[in-house]
């Protein structure tokens, strides 16, 4: 008799990751885990207490997942801000569910805007932009905070169906607000 696969961790928090970006991270418990995996679900309860313990680790895969989406500069030539801000808004538009898992069920680590510019994980992100601004790190933190509120705005609009997406105008008003946050910045230190 052939050995039995081993269900691994990882091929939990895969299965999972998958579930969460088909069909919701709502979905996502040890039968939908174990049914995708083909196995029982005590190997899920194994590897993971509790729903919410598996949750967290998928969780974080998603969270790595976007950073290196937004990362991926589709059109280069409009700079590095505008890209990550126009792939916040594609990620919300290609992946809502994940988008919304990430923003919109509570499992996110820090609890405000504030927090977030803090985080280790956004130093890449804020780097690129500093870089492209020639601003200090303070200034290009509230350059971020400008268009992240912005860009979440119009991201979780689309998310919820109640704006359709074009990304012309999109780029066009992204444009106005990064302008008018280098300006203010500007005014602030003359």
């Amino acid at each position: 008799m052939p050995a039995k696969a081993k269900i691994t961790k990882e091929m939990i928090i895969d299965a999972a990751f998958e579930i969460a970006q088909e069909a919701g991270a709502e979905n996502i418990n040890a039968r939908t885990v174990s049914n995708r995996l083909n196995c029982s679900t005590q190997p899920v309860m194994y590897h993971f207490a509790t729903i919410e313990e598996l949750k967290k680790a998928v969780y974080a895969k998603v969270d790595g997942y976007h950073s290196a989406y937004l990362m991926n500069a589709k059109n280069p030539q409009n700079g590095a801000m505008l890209e990550i801000g126009l792939n916040y808004i594609r990620f919300a538009v290609e992946e809502p569910h994940l988008f919304r898992f990430l923003f919109q069920s509570g499992f996110a680590v820090e609890n405000s805007i504030l927090e977030m510019v803090d985080s280790p994980e956004l130093v890449p992100i804020l780097s690129a932009m500093r870089e492209e601004m020639a601003l200090n790190m303070e200034q290009t933190k509230e350059v971020f905070i400008t268009l992240a509120l912005f860009v979440h705005g119009y991201a979780s609009i689309i998310t919820n169906n109640s704006l359709e997406y074009n990304e012309k105008l999109i780029a066009k008003h992204l444009e106005r607000v990064y302008a008018g946050a280098i300006l203010t910045i500007e005014e602030e230190t003359t």
